[in-house]
């Protein structure tokens, strides 16, 4: 962050629960989308014995709960939201164009919870050792786009989801938020190169 006056950049990185749960019900009801992003690690595949129809809707839905969960002041619900019980306060749904989604994850609401949690909780414990020391690839990586192109950073903001993704890399699932592997984000020299193009698109 700079000075008074000076450009600010604000970068926010976690393990989300709710993108880590809408991760999981992606991966047991056997969503493709978003097809770029590679599928959760040690999860087994679901069969799909859905119709093609009954299959489009289904994923149509987890799209809009998918925008919904990674940028949600981007993309607020045209209606009002309604907790899945059996998700206690950590799924909501809207109340209108959802039913198919919602009653598909009922059955999967235990594991999928424990999963969130489970993987959220094992990110803050590795980043707890780093603490003080994970945001300096960020900073680096802004030092160095600014001595390249001679000039302050522009202000922006980013959102990093670090996520237990069976390939590594590092993609784009928002205007402002991307997801980079636990592997990658753990090697530094790695992250270091993977974030760069990242700072110099937004900075």
């Amino acid at each position: 962050m700079g000075g008074a006056g000076a450009p600010e950049w604000l970068i926010r990185e976690d393990a989300g629960q709710p993108v880590l749960l809408a991760l999981y019900l992606r991966q047991v009801l056997g969503i493709r989308s978003p097809e770029e992003l590679p599928q959760l690690r040690g999860i087994p595949p679901r069969a799909n014995d859905r119709s093609a129809a009954a299959q489009e809707a289904l994923e149509q839905q987890w799209r809009v709960h998918w925008a919904m969960t990674v940028e949600p002041q981007a993309h607020p619900s045209a209606v009002p939201l309604e907790l899945v019980d059996e998700f206690g306060t950590s799924l909501a749904l809207p109340s209108e164009g959802a039913a198919e989604l919602r009653r598909a994850v009922v059955p999967h609401a235990a594991e999928a919870l424990a999963y969130a949690k489970s993987a959220n909780e094992r990110y803050r414990r590795e980043a707890s050792h780093g603490t003080g020391t994970r945001y300096r690839a960020y900073a680096g990586a802004i030092a160095e786009h600014e001595r390249q192109v001679g000039r302050r950073a522009h202000s922006f903001e980013l959102n990093v989801q670090v996520l237990p993704l069976g390939q590594r890399g590092l993609w784009w699932i928002g205007s402002l938020t991307i997801a980079v592997t636990d592997g990658l984000r753990g090697d530094v020299a790695a992250f270091d190169a993977a974030i760069h193009p990242i700072i110099a698109e937004l900075a």
